[in-house]
């Protein structure tokens, strides 16, 4: 893949902001929660349009499932706002990822969605929402955004969640049991940032991790919960 700093314009501050992918090795996990979500791209573009929304919320493997295809077809990544800073005739007839896509400006975006339509072109558009969700100021750019063809990755499911549980354990070099994966799954939220919250707590502990610890660290963060809506 060609160096991304050939394409940023000459005169522009070269800002660098990495984009929100995984811990190299971490296995994307295929589930019901993300199962149309793949299905579309691995076979997109497929000539039913060239913007595509990927959208879902932060944890669900989205940005991993993006980055993934832009790596199979060679498009060019970049994070909303380094939209900014890149010619556009650079990525003419160019495939291109565009993660946290709510994050580019309004001129920048019209100009990555007028130039996916040429040959050759495609734009994949990452964000926690739909683009009808947006806030534009620019007329002809919500129109178009209101036109993308829109496809959804839910929040984790039990065996997403398992698997985000066995990661984040394994960053630590902590290896639960299954009875005690399956603890967590049954009582967290359909969340990945609460699940490392959990584990950053567990491994803070020093000890065997039981479900008798677990338990107790999630009646902790229950407990700081309700505080915190009091």
């Amino acid at each position: 893949m060609p160096a991304q700093s050939a394409m940023i314009r000459p005169n522009a501050e070269q800002l660098r902001l990495p984009l929100e992918r995984p811990l190299a090795g971490e296995a994307f996990v295929s589930s019901d929660s993300n199962a149309e979500a793949v299905r579309v791209l691995s076979r997109w573009p497929d000539g039913a349009g060239s913007v595509l929304a990927l959208y879902g919320p932060a944890g669900s493997g989205k940005s991993r499932l993006a980055a993934d295809w832009a790596e199979r077809i060679g498009a060019v990544p970049l994070n909303g706002v380094e939209a900014a800073l890149v010619d556009p005739l650079e990525l003419e007839g160019r495939p291109v990822l565009l993660d946290c896509a709510p994050d580019a400006d309004d001129e920048s975006l019209f100009h990555l969605i007028n130039l996916a339509h040429t040959g050759g072109g495609a734009l994949l558009l990452v964000s926690r929402s739909a683009p009808r969700n947006w806030s534009v100021a620019l007329p002809d750019l919500r129109s178009r955004l209101d036109a993308v063809r829109t496809v959804a990755v839910e929040a984790p499911d039990d065996r997403v969640l398992s698997a985000i549980l066995r990661t984040r354990f394994a960053e630590r070099s902590i290896a639960p049991t299954d009875e005690v994966i399956a603890y967590l799954v049954r009582r967290l939220d359909r969340s990945a940032d609460t699940a490392a919250t959990a584990v950053e707590r567990l491994d803070a502990l020093h000890r065997p991790v039981t479900r008798a610890l677990a338990r107790q660290v999630l009646d902790e963060m229950n407990a700081a919960v309700e505080v915190e809506t009091d």
